[in-house]
């Protein structure tokens, strides 16, 4: 009987069963894209990343419940978890990942594994009619549209965890996602952020690494610095610790293993 490893990982906090869960399977061979698929959406995390060894490295692709995403943070970091933790890649190496984003990469850092992100900095843009409604989000401060989401900064006195968005209305919208952010008000952080995607599958995700790809230049440009702390404030919660450099984003973050288990594929 074919057996294939399966983790559940809880990415960007040092907690269990807070974070974000993501599911990491370990393929010894290619598996259909609806394959692949249908165990993502059998998981129903989030994300579930699919990772396959290279001569220099991992192919690392990354599906929700319902659909493939060109990036994703919080699955790339349990997938460099797991293979740290299991002893498949040195603690003093740098994995590299191939995927549909080009070549990212992870290295361990004090007990915080750093990864290596494209910036997607957010050009100025008009919300397209009903998202703002959707969301319960009246006279932002900034609204901008890079190619796979809106950003979103609250006016003044809006409450960021009061948002309880129409995510069916939010569906509608042609993007996959969209973020929503707001200055430190969670005790040292620099910014606070959420993240709603129902147009991918996930109606909010807790902790969403891809995301700070935008809000780290976003966010260097406001407070006139590159090196950032940021809180994610969904119901789980999530920490992060971002870097500007040029056209690259650093994203830290802590990760833990909730279980492994044999797939029988």
């Amino acid at each position: 009987m074919q057996t294939l490893p399966l983790y559940q990982v809880d990415a960007f906090t040092n907690r269990p069963f807070s974070g974000n869960p993501a599911g990491v399977c370990l393929l010894d061979s290619p598996r259909p894209d609806a394959w692949m698929q249908s165990l993502a959406a059998e998981l129903k995390h989030s994300e579930t990343a699919f990772l396959l060894p290279e001569a220099d490295g991992y192919r690392l692709r990354w599906f929700t419940p319902a659909a493939e995403v060109d990036l994703c943070g919080h699955a790339t970091l349990a997938s460099a978890h797991t293979l740290f933790e299991t002893g498949r890649a040195a603690s003093t190496v740098e994995i590299k990942f191939f995927t549909r984003s080009g070549l990212l990469s992870a290295c361990q850092d004090g007990g915080w594994i750093e990864l290596n992100f494209p910036a997607t900095p957010a050009a100025p843009a008009q919300p397209p009619d009903g998202m703002l409604e959707a969301l319960g989000v009246s006279q932002p401060r900034f609204v901008g549209r890079n190619k796979a989401d809106y950003l979103v900064e609250l006016g003044e006195g809006q409450d960021i965890r009061a948002l309880k968005p129409d995510y069916r209305a939010l569906k509608s919208v042609s993007a996959r996602g969209v973020i929503v952010t707001t200055s430190g008000t969670e005790g040292d952080y620099d910014f606070v952020s959420r993240f709603f995607a129902p147009q991918v599958g996930v109606d909010e995700d807790p902790v969403t690494g891809s995301a700070h790809s935008t809000l780290a230049p976003f966010w260097s440009a406001r407070l006139g610095k590159n090196s950032l702390s940021a809180y994610q404030a969904s119901p789980r919660g999530g920490i992060l610790r971002v870097r500007l450099q040029g056209d690259r984003v650093l994203i830290s973050g802590q990760a833990v293993t909730i279980f492994s288990a044999q797939l029988i594929a």
